[in-house]
């Protein structure tokens, strides 16, 4: 299984016919932000789906109680790039919320359900964020 640097190296170099399925049933993702101190750009690989012809991915960071750095990043800049399979894109992130949330929640923990121990492991809600092509 890949992760981390690697993840996001074999995905971009093959367009994703290396890393795009993480785990059976499980899609990956690249997402770049900008770093909101070092404006550089921060690239990983992230779990989604796609929902009404855009990707949709969590910032669970595992349960941890803080939200992870990409997700602070888009807060700062929402305007990221996005790579599905071969498919490169620009895209505006927002962060759902009520009822939008809940039923993206809902799809997001049948691919990873995971999702649904993490959200025990921690007080904060955890974002559900919608990538919309730009």
């Amino acid at each position: 299984m890949l992760n981390g640097d690697e993840h996001v190296h074999l995905y971009e170099e093959t367009d994703g016919a290396v890393g795009h399925d993480w785990q059976p049933g499980v899609p990956a993702l690249v997402l770049i932000t900008k770093g909101r101190k070092s404006g550089s750009d921060r690239k990983l690989a992230l779990i989604y789906q796609e929902v009404d012809g855009n990707p949709v991915i969590v910032a669970s960071n595992g349960g941890a109680p803080k939200h992870p750095s990409w997700y602070l990043n888009l807060q700062a800049d929402p305007h990221v790039s996005v790579q599905v399979k071969a498919d490169k894109f620009t895209a505006r992130a927002r962060t759902a919320v009520g009822d939008e949330r809940a039923k993206l929640w809902d799809k997001m923990a049948e691919v990873w359900p995971h999702y649904n121990e993490y959200v025990k492991k921690t007080d904060r809600e955890i974002p559900v964020v919608v990538l919309e092509r730009v």
